[in-house]
């Protein structure tokens, strides 16, 4: 699967193949065809890999140390730029082909829940230590994740002439969203383990 997933990050979920796959491994089509029947399953499952992976090191689910503001501010620090481009293709990849593809369309819905709930999560334990103020953690926890989905949309468009205000348009959403003044999330400690 990390094979799969890979191949899917780098060129997109069309080559991922019961035959392509099987070529990286150097093994036979059926070994692979053994565990996946059929080819959209394999494309199913190295979009959910990616993007759980993408998930699990933008905003890890297990916190043990940092505060909330310390990982939104990660969280942001990680999802902007060339850096998250390849990630960002592979969900309008995935989005475009789950219109016709029923197996990765479940997998899409399935990732993005997953997001919502790792957002909506961190944001309530921002709210819980008063770190953050919205009425509404899931609702803002959207709205942050549509503007990134939005600026992720131009991962294969130059950008060199975005205005600032462009660039940083989920920082403010965040910041407006979450009571929090202007540059908040910017130049923030990132969440390190405490010193023993």
């Amino acid at each position: 699967m990390e094979t799969a997933a890979r191949v899917a990050l780098t060129e997109g979920l069309e080559c991922v193949t019961l035959r392509r796959i099987a070529e990286e491994l150097a093994v036979r089509p059926g070994l692979i065809s053994h565990y996946f029947p059929s080819a959209e399953d394999l494309v199913g499952e190295a979009f959910s890999v990616a993007a759980t992976g993408e998930l699990d090191a933008l905003l890890p689910a297990e916190r043990p140390h940092g505060t909330p503001t310390q990982w939104l501010a990660h969280y942001f620090a990680l999802s902007a730029g060339e850096a998250y481009d390849d990630i960002s293709r592979l969900w309008i990849n995935a989005r475009h082909l789950s219109r016709y593809r029923p197996v990765l369309r479940d997998r899409v819905t399935e990732q993005e829940l997953a997001s919502d709930d790792r957002l909506e999560q961190l944001i309530r334990e921002g709210v819980a230590r008063g770190e953050f103020h919205t009425e509404d953690p899931r609702a803002t926890a959207i709205q942050i994740l549509v503007v990134l989905d939005g600026l992720g949309a131009h991962a294969n468009s130059d950008r060199t002439d975005r205005p600032e205000a462009v660039t940083r348009m989920a920082l403010t959403t965040a910041e407006r969203e979450l009571g929090l003044p202007h540059g908040a999330l910017t130049d923030v400690p990132p969440p390190t383990e405490p010193a023993a």
